[in-house]
């Protein structure tokens, strides 16, 4: 594995302006979101919208993938997500959400997930998360994947793709009358394989109106999963697989979730509705 230096905070930038025309998440401005009491199954209308949400989120996670260099910021990469949904009429979701700062979470190395972007350094080797979320049109659209910066080692890039390759089999996992912890099977079964860790405290989630609607989505078998899939039904799948343990460390800014051994970790994410023979994908560029 990578040889390194872990991780440390960085200097955070002053919050990025968002047009007053484009239309903010009720959450914006306040502690917390209002608990979410509408249906996990979406009319056609919504999930229209959320394929509009989605692919605008895909395209800015993208053009944030191509400033990908050793010597760019995570910062510049947020600059980018962030404008890049600006210009596009949506709202950057995580921006303002429960306080957080930043208009994508940019994960590297060690942080499983919700990385604030700030003045630290890609390095040659490094292993990026970008997680971005559109919001338009009053309806969310979310994803995620984990990019190689430079001359990656083999033991990272594996992960990497591995970690893919996850997603992609729980989603062909994805049929009406499962039960929901068939996904997390599909996905423990495959990363056992490897030895990898499943990260379990931070899980896939329903998503339409609201970001988080109080559907979960285990990455591992939970026996508790047993919610069954119905057609319109908006969730996120979103692995974690770990090079150790699936144990993790918070940073003190409450957000940042590193793992406990301090070894690497990979993430991949795309937004789904089920249909009535599978899934579509609906963070597509």
């Amino acid at each position: 594995m990578s040889g390194q230096s872990l991780l440390a905070p960085g200097e955070i930038t002053p919050i990025r302006s968002v047009p007053g025309n484009i239309r903010r998440p009720e959450y914006v401005g306040k502690p917390a979101p209002a608990p979410y009491t509408g249906p996990e199954i979406q009319d056609a209308d919504t999930v229209e919208r959320m394929r509009i949400a989605g692919r605008i989120a895909a395209q800015a996670m993208a053009e944030a993938a191509k400033h990908i260099a050793p010597g760019v910021t995570t910062d510049e990469l947020d600059r980018v997500a962030h404008e890049f949904m600006c210009d596009h009429g949506a709202y950057p979701s995580t921006l303002g959400y429960r306080g957080f700062p930043k208009s994508l979470c940019s994960s590297l190395n060690e942080v499983i997930c919700h990385g604030i972007p700030d003045s630290t350094v890609l390095r040659d080797g490094d292993i990026v998360n970008l997680d971005v979320t559109a919001y338009i049109n009053g309806v969310h659209g979310d994803n995620n994947a984990t990019y190689l910066c430079g001359d990656v080692d083999e033991e990272s890039r594996l992960l990497v793709e591995r970690t893919e390759e996850s997603l992609n089999r729980a989603i062909k996992a994805v049929r009406p009358g499962r039960q929901i912890n068939v996904i997390g099977r599909v996905i423990e079964s495959y990363a056992k394989r490897f030895g990898y860790g499943v990260v379990r405290d931070f899980t896939g989630h329903g998503i339409n109106s609201s970001f988080h609607s109080g559907l979960i989505i285990p990455h591992y078998d939970s026996p508790h999963a047993t919610t069954v899939m119905q057609p319109g039904m908006t969730f996120t799948i979103e692995p974690m697989l770990t090079l150790g343990t699936h144990q993790y460390d918070m940073w003190d800014d409450g957000w940042t979730v590193v793992t406990k051994d301090r070894k690497r970790t990979a993430q991949f994410e795309h937004t789904l509705v089920v249909t009535e023979t599978g899934a579509e994908i609906l963070t597509l560029p």
